[in-house]
């Protein structure tokens, strides 16, 4: 299982990639393994602000439905647009193409608080 260096990770499965003030965020390798093939993305909260920890979508796959939560606060300022035709991106490229939303962080500070590749391999084991 693939754990890049260049991320930070969530408990709840999520990864960040961040470029000065903005970052992609999407959801581990681990997690789309155990949730099976992703037949769905709904993501409605474009333009929003939200906190660390918060709701920001669903992601629907073959097996179950799982919330989507924010590793850090910030506005959400795109959405993957690949993922409407195509949301099995998540699994095929789930650090790469898969990517779901880009934010604008309000709380950079947060980074602090998530798991390095080592700590979140950790975790899942």
């Amino acid at each position: 299982m693939n754990f890049p260096e260049n991320l930070k990770y969530t408990k709840e499965h999520e990864w960040i990639k961040v470029d000065g003030n903005e970052a992609l965020i999407g959801i581990t390798e681990f997690a789309t393994s155990e949730l099976g093939d992703v037949v769905f993305m709904e993501i409605e909260t474009l333009g929003e602000t939200l906190s660390s920890g918060d709701t920001f979508g669903t992601v629907e796959a073959v097996k179950t439905v799982s919330d989507l939560f924010m590793p850090v606060s910030g506005e959400i300022i795109e959405v993957n647009p690949e993922l409407e035709g195509t949301p099995e991106l998540v699994n095929q490229d789930p650090y790469g193409k898969g990517w779901i939303i880009k934010i604008k962080m309000t709380h950079p500070d947060e980074l602090g608080d998530l798991l390095s590749a080592g700590e979140y391999q950790g975790i899942v084991g």
